[in-house]
């Protein structure tokens, strides 16, 4: 009989097929004591990240290493001129992004800096530019200085929590500490992890979010 490691690649696998923006050909999947390792190679950062996202949807991934290497195609490739000149266009017509943030690109890698006053303009801020032709990776260095004092901030991302159809509210704990929020519980998939960080990111004057939250 196959161990449970066994069944959770073969799961992980069949994702991989089914998510129609990733070639799971090219794509190795390790498991062991719920650890899913990805290896191999893409053509785009933005499959690299499919297939991150399509691996965390299921049930039993405990954690994920993504090992894959985006191997740009002759088509793809583009100058780092080129690459910061598209970011740069993306992120002035981005209304959610201010224009303190800044682009750098060596190598098709981006780093973005500068600083937002939200959480949720930093991560919208990579969102926007991993999709563009020819970028091979990114670091988010982007800095936070909120104008808003956290109010009741517990509160309010309990409430949150409870709206969401994508989390069970009932098995997260909340903490706050000034600036910084802290989740705790279980959650049943990476996916669900995710997006209880990223309800509680959007608490004004959140600066922090250590998601503790175990899966399983």
């Amino acid at each position: 009989m196959r161990d449970e490691s066994q069944f959770l690649r073969s799961d992980v696998e069949q994702e991989l097929t089914w998510a129609p923006c990733v070639n799971a050909s090219e794509i190795g999947v390790a498991v062991k004591d719920g650890v899913v390792e990805l290896t191999g190679y893409v053509k785009t950062y933005a499959e690299k990240l499919a297939a991150e996202r399509a691996t965390m949807r299921v049930a039993n991934v405990r954690a994920l290493a993504n090992e894959i290497k985006v191997k740009l195609p002759a088509s793809g490739e583009r100058t780092d001129e080129d690459i910061a000149r598209m970011a740069r266009s993306t992120l002035d017509w981005n209304a959610s992004i201010p224009d303190t943030v800044r682009v750098e690109v060596s190598d098709g890698w981006i780093t973005l800096r500068g600083s937002v006053e939200w959480l949720y303009q930093k991560d919208e801020a990579e969102r926007a530019v991993r999709n563009l032709i020819g970028v091979k990776g990114i670091t988010n260095a982007i800095t936070l200085k909120p104008t808003t004092t956290p109010t009741g901030t517990k509160a309010k991302i309990e409430e949150a929590l409870k709206r969401s159809a994508e989390v069970d509210e009932g098995r997260i704990q909340v903490e706050t500490d000034a600036d910084k929020v802290t989740l705790r519980g279980t959650v049943q998939t990476l996916a669900e992890r995710m997006a209880a960080e990223r309800i509680a990111s959007a608490a004004p004057g959140v600066i922090r979010v250590e998601n503790l939250l175990a899966v399983g």
